[in-house]
């Protein structure tokens, strides 16, 4: 199955890279107001929201539906995910517009790798 609109979001301390695979247009956006705490990469959900959305918009332009995320946290995954912090990157990309969500650890993917994770979750 062939996919349309897959997103590459790496997250890291109040910035986000949003990385439109299919036509590899991308952006690298910092956030005025943190988003991250001391303890959470995504500790104020609205400010990481808001951020996320203004990529979106810039990488996808007018054909914005319902795309395929991968979630990649880059900082503060010590140990790994907590299900909370894995269940507030799939609802910050579903609020975004995601219809389909994966949450990755691990070493940063090249676009290949990133439409063999998301044609996983189809």
């Amino acid at each position: 199955m062939s996919l349309s609109n897959t997103i590459y979001v790496r997250i890291y301390e109040n910035r986000v890279h949003v990385r439109n695979i299919d036509d590899r247009n991308e952006i690298d956006l910092s956030s005025e107001t943190p988003f991250s705490t001391e303890r959470l990469l995504v500790g104020n959900f609205s400010i990481a929201q808001t951020l996320l959305k203004k990529g979106l918009k810039i990488v996808m332009g007018k054909q914005f539906f319902a795309p395929v995320f991968i979630m990649h946290p880059i900082e503060k995954i010590d140990g790994g995910l907590s299900q909370v912090e894995e269940r507030v990157l799939k609802d910050l990309a579903i609020v975004s517009g995601a219809q389909k969500v994966v949450v990755w650890v691990g070493h940063e993917l090249h676009d290949d790798e990133v439409l063999r994770k998301a044609e996983q979750e189809q």
